[in-house]
């Protein structure tokens, strides 16, 4: 890393719901609302745009801990603002705190942790596994 992301450093994301982000089981009179699973891609996407500033080329980060909230629904056509902010960097892990809200309250609250890495050495170690075949178990 060229320098290591300050506390307090927040990252943006504004993102309209679309069809793609809602759940996939509208039946039963269930609408058609924000998935946590694209709820976390986002806020993922959030703090992996804020951290890049800081990483030297060759480097990206991976998610390796979200602890999420999803306190309300969002319907398609709404706006969600998405923050990560940075509340802890030690090393080359980073902390960051997440709020997500929607044009009538927030929807969700967390934290997750993204680990720097060498994209060629992550490369690596995909391929070897890919190359390994087999199962763990």
């Amino acid at each position: 890393m060229k320098c290591v992301p300050k506390v307090g450093l927040v990252g943006e994301l504004k993102v309209v719901v679309e069809s793609k982000h809602a759940i996939d089981f509208t039946e039963g009179g269930m609408p058609a609302v924000l998935s946590t699973p694209a709820l976390i891609g986002l806020l993922e996407r959030t703090a992996r745009e804020a951290l890049s500033a800081c990483l030297e080329p060759g480097e990206n980060s991976v998610g390796i801990e979200v602890e999420l909230q999803h306190l309300a629904p969002t319907p398609p056509g709404q706006t969600v603002v998405c923050l990560a902010k940075v509340i802890h960097a030690e090393g080359s892990r980073v902390c960051f705190q997440l709020e997500a809200r929607d044009e009538k309250e927030i929807i969700a609250r967390g934290i997750h942790k993204r680990q720097v890495i060498r994209a060629a050495a992550f490369g690596r170690k995909v391929a070897a596994k890919q190359a390994g075949g087999g199962t763990l178990f």
